[in-house]
């Protein structure tokens, strides 16, 4: 566990301890920005430390045993909160809910309940948007997809003009297929962990009579390539985090790379959120001056900030009136997406479940085995 600190002024009384983990460009802004901006308001010194979100729960536990708690505030990635409940490491928030800004959007406090309760507060979020080709749209006299059917016919009108799929769709593997196939799913009225409940089935049917007109590089697709695909025009349409799109909007020579929220599945409109959440451990001896330092991050000051500085996506819906209005189209697509977002359920078998999901893919989108009888074999999964 690599760890970094942060100093902050001293002398000062009250002092509080702040888990992240961050890039070398984002500690930037961190460190000669927002925590400045904080310790002037408050007279409250802030250490920040690197811990890595694989190591979070591990490091809290420990110090929790030892009953010498040291850190009181951590942004986690949303798909690693499960511990964090489970061995109730992280001090219930509920009472303090009204804290949080009316600007952010409701479904992003919403998913973060376990029960009644809430124990994590929303902070630097993200969800998936869909970036498409504009000049390719037009040239063939596309509408932009909104069903799933539109979605199979736009790739069928491309396939059959340009002899090779230009539709893109994350099959590399890993939490980037698995993610994709959790927001799909639920889309089609399914429980992704059911595996063979008829949204899943609908999900894996469709997907097998998509995948013949998918671009090639589907295969090889995750959030860390798709957009290079994207501008290298080898795909003219793909999901993928609305974070780090900005490539294509500062970049003169890839403006035909346009954005928008994306399309409904049979049953509902959904977007999977990812990013990081807030939470103060269990045992923090600082607890008033972590809610203090929550609000200053939860600020439309400091969100504007971290969108400018950035490209963070923010997490309230008054964050980027000031941004380049080159941008603004994209992040109207994220905060639109983020009002139909779900959080990606935490369960203790997530591990489990990404293996055999993106098992099961392979097995009926790629090598196109039955639907019904393959998903079958997953259906006692969550017991195992």
């Amino acid at each position: 566990m690599s760890v970094l600190f942060l100093s902050g002024c001293g002398g000062k009384q009250e002092k509080i301890r702040v888990a992240m983990n961050l890039s070398e460009a984002e500690w930037t802004v961190m460190r000669e920005k927002v925590v400045p901006a904080f310790e002037k308001k408050t007279k409250i010194a802030v250490e920040a430390v690197q811990v890595d979100p694989s190591d979070l729960s591990q490091l809290l536990e420990a110090m929790k045993k030892a009953g010498n708690m040291q850190i009181d505030l951590f942004a986690q990635n949303d798909m690693q909160l499960f511990l964090l409940t489970d061995k109730k490491l992280v001090e219930d928030l509920s009472t303090y809910e009204r804290m949080i800004p009316r600007q952010v959007p409701k479904a992003l406090v919403s998913g973060l309940r376990s029960g009644d309760r809430l124990y994590f507060f929303p902070y630097h979020p993200d969800v998936k948007i869909v970036y498409y080709n504009k000049k390719k749209f037009d040239k063939y006299g596309l509408k932009l997809p909104r069903t799933w059917n539109e979605l199979l016919a736009a790739a069928k009108k491309f396939k059959k003009k340009e002899k090779t799929g230009r539709v893109l769709f994350q099959a590399g593997g890993g939490t980037d297929t698995a993610a994709e196939l959790y927001e799909w799913i639920v889309s089609a009225g399914g429980d992704p962990f059911k595996f063979n409940d008829r949204g899943c089935v609908r999900t894996f049917t469709f997907l097998q009579k998509l995948w013949p007109y998918l671009s090639p590089d589907s295969k090889q697709a995750k959030f860390d390539n798709t957009n290079g695909y994207l501008a290298g025009k080898s795909s003219y349409l793909a999901k993928n985090w609305s974070f780090g799109g900005n490539m294509h909007v500062k970049d003169s020579s890839k403006n035909e790379i346009k954005t928008y929220s994306g399309f409904s599945g049979p049953r509902r409109k959904v977007f999977v959120i990812g990013g990081e959440v807030l939470g103060i451990p269990k045992g923090s001896r600082n607890k008033t001056q972590a809610l203090a330092f929550i609000k200053h991050l939860q600020s439309k000051e400091i969100q504007e900030l971290l969108v400018r500085e950035l490209g963070w996506p923010p997490v309230r819906t008054d964050a980027y009136a000031r941004i380049d209005p080159r941008m603004k189209i994209q992040y109207n697509s994220a905060m639109k997406a983020m009002e139909k977002g779900i959080y990606i359920k935490n369960v203790r078998y997530w591990n489990d479940f990404e293996r055999l999901i993106n098992e099961a893919f392979v097995k009926i989108v790629i090598k196109r085995e039955p639907v019904k009888k393959t998903l079958k074999l997953y259906k006692r999964f969550p017991v195992l």
